[in-house]
């Protein structure tokens, strides 16, 4: 990959972070880029319509062309108008936040939701985000499918995180990871309580294409309502749309190569 498209690759991965935008020596000082060419690489981001100044001389942060075009990607692949209703089935029944999760290559990116909850606390994560495979119900699910070297390569190549950034909970080592796998595994589907955040628990099930991995169902919400038993009464019917979901859908055309070490 030449220089000027990976850093420009690494600015907008940047920008993503930081939605209230950042300025340019700061973004290049975080970059470890060149303040002229930071500059030069932000014009042509900005000339192509991606890059956005938030006033003359301001900070600079995305525009929604990058979102259009993964929703234009996810639009075309039909995979978000197939699980639609079953996403709103699970949100109903479970009065908590369902999201669909897609494996693409080594990465699982949450792309559509559904609240079952009208009003009071709502558990609203923003869309489009990768998500931490270390301390998350939906990376669980997904290395639960994979050998436990599959799965270790995949989280030492992402990191586990700082803890203070996520719940009391979360596995810090191997040894700590691997139990939750190997339960999730005897359940056939992940559990999490107070690890990806403080108060919140969250449940997640694979969705199989023959014998790859091309997403994840989770539901996730305050603990105070979906509490262990509640997650237990509602793994049938999350099981049941994984299993539905993952036959009639041809997501796994579309995502380059299939997800390896099924384990």
């Amino acid at each position: 990959m030449s220089v000027a498209l990976d850093r420009g690759l690494s600015i907008l991965e940047q920008l993503a972070a930081h939605p209230e935008g950042l300025p340019l020596a700061l973004l290049a000082s975080e970059m470890d880029i060149p303040l002229s060419a930071c500059h030069r690489l932000l014009g042509d981001l900005q000339r192509r319509g991606y890059v956005r100044q938030a006033r003359a001389q301001g900070d600079y942060m995305l525009t929604t062309k990058v979102v259009s075009l993964g929703l234009g990607y996810l639009s075309g692949a039909g995979i978000v108008d197939i699980a639609e209703p079953l996403l709103e089935r699970l949100a109903n029944a479970s009065g908590e936040l369902v999201r669909l999760a897609l494996v693409d290559n080594d990465r699982l990116t949450w792309v559509a939701k559904a609240q079952g909850v009208r009003k009071g606390l709502r558990y609203d994560p923003d869309m489009g985000m990768e998500a931490r495979l270390s301390c998350t119900a939906s990376g669980h699910a997904w290395l639960l499918t994979m050998s436990d070297e599959r799965a270790l390569e995949l989280v030492s190549r992402q990191g586990f995180g700082l803890a203070k950034d996520y719940g009391p909970n979360a596995p810090t080592t191997v040894k700590t990871l691997l139990g939750f796998l190997h339960a999730a595994r005897v359940r056939g589907y992940a559990m999490i309580d107070e690890v990806f955040a403080p108060g919140m628990t969250a449940m997640a099930a694979p969705v199989m294409r023959r014998k790859d991995a091309i997403g994840v169902i989770s539901i996730a919400g305050p603990r105070i309502r979906l509490t262990k038993d509640r997650m237990h009464e509602l793994a049938p019917g999350l099981l049941a749309a994984a299993a539905e979901l993952g036959p009639i859908s041809n997501v796994s055309s579309l995502f380059g190569r299939p997800p390896l070490g099924k384990g």
